[in-house]
């Protein structure tokens, strides 16, 4: 019998879930905070461990490192609410095997753990946004004009916005030019930086991804350059930094924006001498490395702020591009999402043929401020939830049917605050604009009640960043 260690502060969740799966023939073991789960490890010697994400006295994020400590085989899954979503995937990247959102389905926690366990094929784990397996043959046909002209399985639409990323993608990927990616979270950054890799010179050398935004202030030069054994408390062994791993191929440098100020220091000196060296190490090390770096704000804004060095900036910026949000892609959006149904098709082994055209409506106008990564994500649910030939609109999450309803509603139905209102005497003619800020305004309006105006709770309801929130709440005097 296999065994599986629960952690969570809900006893509500931690009965739910040992119930469940002791029926379905697991011995399970249950924590309710994350110093009486590690002590459990032990004791229990779990084959899966499923973590909450929030935790009183860890977060998931420190639960995962202590797991890979000792027990570095043993999988680890996160479960996290929809808000999450962007946090689970950086643990994720760090090394949890795959994440369950809250609410819990039951299928969706067998065929899981089922994959962590071994017991199916894993799909998806630390996948970018946009990767396709490639055995994937349900409408292959279909989708042959889309696909990237390499053979790397990615799709990136074929609008014209697509187009045009591809042309500059093209000219770049030959040169060894250093490329600055712009992109909001979720738009498939690193998908572009692994294409612009594959179309390289270097392409049979190796692809190293760093999250920038993800590494503590104290770790983020050991991580980047490496470092000797003995050189600072705690560390126990060499370790070999990003650079070194990326050595004859390509380094991409995620969110570089959040690299801490003497970090970037040494790595301008890295950047133009090519050598390094580990902390606490006198030896120079010579690498070959292209950087690529990404970010979702302009790093020359940065540098006017004082957060990212200019004379770094300038080395970097040899090319640039940008990766337009996936409400800008409008032509796409139904291309992506047919995309993902049929991945998770294949992987739940589903024939859900489509979308009704609501949720088609819907699709179009929501704005997707969590852009490819929370299409995934949303088509990835609908499609479990589905029982049908197509997705319908109850599947679909609330935020999204709100949106909707809000945009195509009857203007009578929509309360604006007087403020804000169009202060004109004849009636006016309802527009598109008009229509989308009302609906903006009431969902605004609507998640702050239900956090109880807590500002960055809202914002991670709504997938957008505190500042664009209170960008938004200023201008609809909120």
């Amino acid at each position: 019998m296999q065994r599986i260690l629960v952690i969570d502060d809900d006893t509500d969740i931690c009965l739910l879930l040992r119930r469940f799966l002791s029926k379905n023939g697991y011995d399970v073991a249950i924590a309710q905070n994350g110093q009486t789960g590690l002590s459990l490890l032990e004791e229990f010697t779990p084959d899966l461990v499923m973590t909450d994400f929030r935790l009183g006295d860890l977060d998931g994020g420190q639960i995962l490192r202590k797991i890979k400590e000792r027990f570095p085989e043993v999988p680890v899954l996160i479960i996290t609410g929809y808000s999450d979503i962007k946090i689970a995937i950086d643990v994720m990247k760090m090394g949890a095997f795959d994440y369950i959102t809250k609410p819990l389905f039951p299928d969706e926690i067998l065929l899981t753990i089922k994959k962590a366990l071994g017991q199916e094929k894993p799909s998806g784990q630390m996948q970018s946004a946009i990767e396709k397996d490639t055995n994937t043959s349900v409408n292959k046909s279909a989708h042959k004009t889309s696909r990237s002209k390499s053979d790397n399985n990615y799709i990136f639409g074929s609008g014209p916005e697509s187009k045009n990323l591809y042309r500059q993608i093209d000219l770049v990927a030959p040169t060894n030019y250093s490329v600055i990616i712009y992109g909001e979270s979720g738009s498939g950054k690193e998908s572009v930086a692994q294409e612009i890799h594959k179309r390289s010179k270097r392409a049979n050398g190796p692809f190293v991804a760093m999250d920038c935004g993800a590494i503590s202030k104290e770790l983020a030069a050991s991580e980047m350059f490496g470092h000797e054994k003995g050189s600072f408390t705690g560390a126990l062994n060499q370790k070999i930094g990003h650079f070194e791993m990326a050595n004859g191929g390509t380094l991409f440098l995620d969110e570089v924006a959040n690299l801490p100020y003497d970090v970037q220091v040494a790595l301008l000196r890295v950047v133009q001498e090519r050598k390094l060296r580990r902390i606490g190490g006198n030896k120079e090390i010579s690498v070959d490395v292209r950087i690529l770096v990404a970010s979702n704000e302009r790093l020359m804004e940065a540098c006017r702020k004082g957060k990212f060095r200019e004379d770094l900036y300038h080395r970097f910026n040899e090319f640039s591009l940008d990766v337009p949000p996936l409400r800008d892609r409008k032509a796409d959006i139904m291309e992506f999402a047919r995309f993902f149904l049929d991945n998770t098709n294949e992987e739940l082994g589903k024939d859900v043929k489509g979308f009704e055209e609501d949720v088609k409506t819907a699709f179009l106008s929501y704005p997707w401020y969590g852009n490819l990564r929370e299409m995934r994500n949303v088509v990835k649910r609908a499609t479990l939830l589905s029982d049908g030939d197509y997705i319908e609109s109850k599947s679909l999450p609330f935020e999204i049917i709100n949106y909707s309803r809000l945009l195509f509603s009857d203007p009578i139905q929509t309360v604006v605050p007087e403020e804000i209102a169009p202060k004109q005497e004849d009636p006016v003619k309802p527009n598109l604009k008009s229509a989308a800020l009302d609906a903006e305004y009431e969902m605004i309006l609507q998640v702050l009640k239900q956090v109880n105006y807590n500002k960055s709770k809202a914002a991670q309801v709504l997938s957008i960043d505190r500042k664009t929130l209170y960008n938004k709440m200023k201008s609809y005097n909120l």
